[in-house]
């Protein structure tokens, strides 16, 4: 934090995808932010608390650390303080954390949170607690409620389930956007450039929310979050490739509009995929026709890929 850092709005919390509850409580903090004259600043954790808290139980991650800021700067956000999380930090008290983080850092003037938003050693603190310790140190506090879809509250919990279960569309309405899984390109069996359908093969970023095995339209992007973004429409197959007795799960994209000699050399580079809509589940083929058949059906995919990302909104 810079030394001369101003008194700031600061809205806090894991705010893993950035779903629509989240832009809610940013919201809250972008207004007190304009009302003020403040910069406003959110407060966000790497890694994710429960990892800390309880090892072993590091939840699917809708978002990496640099998607999450730049969903964030979307919404009128002025500085993300990615907060590392430790034992020492979730140690601290209610009176401890805002005095170290709020108070000293960053001069909190407002504070928003969601309505369940817990703090301090073994969760002691909530919204009642941190109002009641901003009355002394001048600061006030706004907690936004939980807000409700049309399939329940949305949370970042919630949202896991549909991506866990395919639901990419369903998670997409809730996220205001589609579900994105990041990784590197990596070298596969080749077996897709093979058949007619060269992929790229993702290494995932680590706890990545992958969706349940089938096949998926999704759009790839390349240097995201770079001014030489590109996106390009693509069937993406994710499972173990049963039809090749395959036991290492994995996720391969085939982009769909490249033609003739056109190629993307993506080996090393990091790429996002946007989900749209999930196609179809894994299917094994066998028997004698069994590369024919599958040959068929990946036709069909990348022309239904192509369909629904045509008309996608």
């Amino acid at each position: 934090m810079p030394d001369d850092q101003p008194r700031s709005v600061v809205a806090i919390g894991v705010f893993d995808g950035v779903h629509y509850g989240h832009r809610a409580v940013v919201g809250r903090g972008v207004a007190h932010a304009h009302r003020l004259g403040a910069p406003l600043t959110v407060v966000t954790f790497d890694p994710h608390p429960d990892e800390v808290v309880r090892p072993g139980t590091h939840p699917a991650l809708l978002s990496t650390i640099d998607h999450r800021c730049a969903l964030l700067a979307e919404l009128g956000v002025d500085a993300v303080c990615i907060l590392p999380f430790t034992r020492e930090l979730a140690a601290l008290s209610p009176e401890e954390f805002v005095d170290q983080v709020l108070v000293s850092r960053f001069h909190a003037l407002a504070v928003a949170v969601g309505e369940n938003f817990r703090f301090g050693h073994r969760a002691a603190g909530d919204p009642e607690t941190l109002a009641e310790l901003g009355v002394a140190r001048d600061f006030i506090v706004d907690a936004e409620p939980l807000i409700a879809g049309e399939g329940g509250v949305w949370s970042s919990t919630y949202v896991r389930g549909l991506v866990r279960a395919g639901d990419v569309a369903s998670a997409a309405y809730s996220l205001g956007r589609p579900h994105r899984v990041e990784g590197t390109v990596v070298h596969g069996d080749h077996r897709g450039r093979e058949l007619g359908f060269p992929t790229a093969n993702l290494a995932t970023t680590p706890h990545s929310a992958v969706p349940a095995d089938g096949v998926y339209a999704a759009h790839l992007v390349v240097a995201p979050y770079t001014e030489h973004a590109a996106r390009h429409p693509a069937a993406v197959s994710i499972g173990t490739n049963p039809t090749f007795d395959g036991v290492e799960r994995r996720v391969e994209a085939h982009v769909t509009d490249l033609h003739g000699s056109q190629d993307l050399d993506l080996y090393g580079a990091h790429v996002a995929l946007d989900f749209v809509e999930r196609i179809r589940g894994q299917i094994r083929f066998g028997g004698a026709d069994a590369l024919t058949e599958l040959v068929e059906q990946m036709s069909l995919d990348v022309e239904t890929a192509r369909r629904l990302l045509t008309t996608a909104p």
